[in-house]
């Protein structure tokens, strides 16, 4: 009889479960032969593994009987923890504002903490705001999470939306991809934690502000947005209106720029007037290019939206969209109901799972963002 067993090795379960952290996961089964390598699982979280055909008991029972074995597992387990499985030349980077404190305008400066993927040795080290905008010729691809996303889950998903946009738009030129990660770890039951991080996203979208008006003004960029990352967004358009409005120099204008500006929507959780006639963010308009909006009529988190902020009692933008007549006509718009494909589920990676969703996400980041 076969027998699969998960890597595991002698930690604790509760030292597997702080890890909060995916990892690549191999499944070995034992034969007559000894263990063979049988699965990789990408992107699997820990915590889960732990879940699997032998118990944390059980395996450390194991380790007792196998030490050599197992410590040979520990390590394999310990290294995919920290780093991806493999090498890659992949041009990464995050932007984090997880140790900073809620604050209610753009700052004048900010401590944003930067970390690169490095390819050579594959892992993440620490890096600064001129190194990452040293090539004004290389377009940036911008991502920002939504809700419950550990610092490790930013990372792996912003390398997996990189990866995608290389398998979908082969033919486009080599952008720079930057995670915008916020402090938006689970605190507690979904409205609670909802209404907590909801507010968070109104401050995180000063500091993104201020990260947006040190690029310069000829660099295309590209802002893709899941959840609430659209409200953080949307608050840096405005304050970068703002501040050019107000005439400060310390920041670069964003309105009319000439760079291009490709901004995607993904499950927007913000309310769906935002950009209406009389909504808080026409100003912003003129702000970007092209928007391209993916919704989700039978999300069943984005239709816990209205209980989110009960002054408003709005639904998302992500659950009912928006016409095409709230936007300039030299704005280009397209917009895609993925409920058919998605269901009630809501998670980014549902969406990058889908080949046809994939795909029209990393194009309407990545279309036309070329030099001008």
């Amino acid at each position: 009889m076969i027998k699969t067993c998960l890597l595991l090795a002698n930690l604790r379960e509760s030292s597997v479960n702080s890890l909060k952290m995916r990892a690549r996961v191999r499944l070995f089964r034992y034969t007559w032969g000894g263990w063979r390598d049988s699965l990789s699982i990408p992107n699997l979280a820990p915590k889960i593994v732990v879940r699997g055909l032998f118990s944390p008991m059980n395996v450390l029972q194991s380790a007792c009987l196998f030490p050599k074995i197992f410590t040979v597992l520990a390590v394999c387990l310990a290294c995919t923890s920290v780093a991806f499985s493999a090498p890659c030349d992949d041009d990464v980077w995050m932007v984090s504002t997880r140790r900073l404190p809620t604050i209610c305008r753009m700052p004048l400066s900010a401590a944003i903490g930067i970390e690169r993927l490095n390819p050579a040795v594959n892992c993440w080290e620490r890096s600064d705001l001129q190194s990452l905008l040293d090539d004004p010729t290389r377009p940036l691809m911008i991502f920002i999470h939504g809700n419950r996303y550990s610092t490790a889950d930013a990372k792996s998903q912003a390398l997996q939306l990189a990866r995608q946009a290389k398998r979908c738009c082969p033919d486009v030129a080599p952008v720079r991809t930057v995670v915008f990660s916020w402090p938006s770890e689970q605190d507690g039951i979904l409205l609670r934690d909802g209404r907590i991080k909801y507010e968070r996203a109104f401050a995180d979208g000063h500091y993104f502000a201020w990260f947006l008006g040190h690029i310069e003004p000829q660099r295309p960029v590209a802002i893709m947005s899941y959840s609430f990352g659209s409200i953080i967004t949307l608050e840096a358009f405005q304050d970068l209106v703002a501040a050019q409005r107000a005439g400060r120099s310390d920041v670069q204008p964003w309105t009319h720029r000439s760079g291009r500006t490709n901004l995607v929507f993904v499950a927007p959780a913000v309310r769906c007037d935002a950009l209406s006639p009389r909504g808080p963010y026409r100003e912003t308009l003129n702000c970007f290019n092209q928007l391209t909006l993916i919704i989700n009529s039978e999300d069943r988190v984005l239709g816990f939206f209205p209980w989110i902020d009960c002054k408003q009692s709005l639904d998302a933008l992500g659950h009912v969209g928006m016409p095409r007549s709230w936007l300039p006509t030299n704005v280009d718009f397209t917009t895609t109901n993925a409920a058919t494909v998605i269901g009630k589920d809501h998670g980014l990676s549902v969406y990058l799972r889908s080949s046809v969703l994939a795909r029209r996400i990393c194009t309407g980041a990545t279309e036309n963002l070329v030099q001008p």
